[in-house]
């Protein structure tokens, strides 16, 4: 895994989505703009998904 970060570091933007939904978890009951949190989530998820990409053509 290690060695595929060296390599490839671009695919770190998929982290990205996944930290920030589990970011929210714990400010589930706490945020009242949780919605829009999530709703931020979800359309920076194909832009993260779009940067992997393009560092990674090869």
């Amino acid at each position: 895994m290690n060695r595929l970060i060296r390599r490839r570091p671009q695919l770190l933007w998929l982290l990205l989505p996944y930290v920030l939904f589990v970011v929210a978890l714990p400010l589930v009951n706490r945020v009242p703009l949780l919605v829009l949190w999530l709703f931020g989530a979800t359309l920076l998820t194909p832009c993260a998904v779009a940067l992997a990409r393009r560092g990674d053509r090869r």
